[in-house]
């Protein structure tokens, strides 16, 4: 008998990476665009399904993982990164997902969602903004904008709210970038992007919740004006924007953005920053990151994008370290040299 190789297997469709469960989110919810793209991007990328882990905490998000044909973690709020980087950590060769929202990150989840950043653990985390509560019918979040009437703000929200490029770049974040629920195929380079980063990349989402929050982003997101009122951030490219092009971003001395038209007022192309997503300095992140949404075009694309070693490689190297020591036993090292005995 001659044996022959196995027939190679048919590349994975999007199709693929559906569950067999019914997607209950409300109608019209922008999530079902998120979940659209990420998929589509899984295809593309050939993501293998017996190792990809998709993590969740509470909220309309947090369904996701029922979603996907991978393995998943429905866990417990604002939990994600916690849960998430002990996966990793125990499996790093896994492809470890947390998906997550405005309130379960950064409210009651802020902390875990801070350190997860400023370890640069593995972990590629879509956190869905939709500036409210929807799970829980419609109170404001961290997100919220000031003067926000919700049911838990009848009055307007007083709260300054929370910028989370601004807090990912401030807790050293390696990868961040900006996408709209709307926006498929730029959402979807988006996260083809973060799967390649070695780190924690987070991709921002603006979410739109039609029940509680509806048109929250259609100031900047609607075809009539996203040209004008949105600017795409490419690594190498000028920061142009306007449906001509013809509009672009520049820094002052005081590294304050301002709008500039090429052409007018002595205004040439040289005037206009080019993005650096390595730059060493978020500092240019951070200006544009801070711009008011009604007086500046909203940034989206990739803020940052560098190099740093992963952390479950040095807890891996630091595991290797405490081997070749040949300490013999848990025991013996809890009976270490900083031991005292009490007699």
């Amino acid at each position: 008998m001659t044996q022959t190789d196995p027939a190679p297997m048919a590349p994975l469709s999007k199709k693929d990476y559906k569950s067999d469960q019914d997607v209950r989110w409300c109608p019209g919810c922008g999530d079902y665009g998120i979940l659209n793209a990420v998929q589509a991007a899984f295809a593309a990328l050939q993501k293998d399904l017996d190792r990809t882990v998709i993590v969740s905490g509470i909220g309309c998000s947090s369904r996701f993982p029922y979603y996907m044909e991978t393995y998943g973690f429905h866990t417990i709020h604002g939990r994600a990164p916690a849960l998430a980087t002990g996966v990793k950590v125990a499996n790093p060769d896994l492809d470890v997902w947390v998906v997550t929202g405005d309130g379960d990150a950064l409210s009651i989840g802020g902390n875990h969602f801070v350190h997860a950043l400023r370890r640069n653990v593995g972990l590629k985390i879509l956190l869905f903004n939709n500036r409210i509560y929807g799970l829980t019918k419609g109170q404001y979040s961290p997100t919220s904008e000031q003067g926000k009437l919700t049911k838990s703000t009848p009055m307007g929200s007083i709260d300054y709210p929370l910028r989370p490029v601004n807090l990912a770049l401030g807790a050293g974040a390696t990868f961040i970038a900006r996408s709209i629920d709307t926006y498929g195929n730029h959402l979807e380079e988006m996260v083809r992007l973060a799967a390649a980063h070695e780190g924690t990349a987070l991709v921002e989402i603006y979410q739109n919740c039609n029940i509680f929050n509806d048109h929250a982003f259609d100031h900047f997101r609607e075809k009539d004006v996203r040209d004008d009122r949105t600017v795409e951030l490419a690594h190498g490219k000028p920061v142009r924007f306007g449906k001509d092009g013809n509009k672009g971003l520049r820094l002052n001395a005081e590294l304050q953005p301002e709008v500039v038209t090429v052409g007018v007022d002595g205004v040439t192309e040289s005037d206009v920053m080019v993005w650096d997503v390595a730059d060493p300095s978020p500092a240019r992140a951070m200006a544009l990151s801070s711009m008011s949404e009604t007086a500046f075009p909203v940034p989206i694309g990739v803020f940052r994008d560098v190099a740093r070693p992963a952390f479950e490689d040095a807890v891996r190297a630091q595991l290797n370290a405490a081997k070749e020591k040949g300490t013999s036993s848990l025991q013996s090292l809890l009976e270490g040299p900083d031991t005292w005995r009490v007699g």
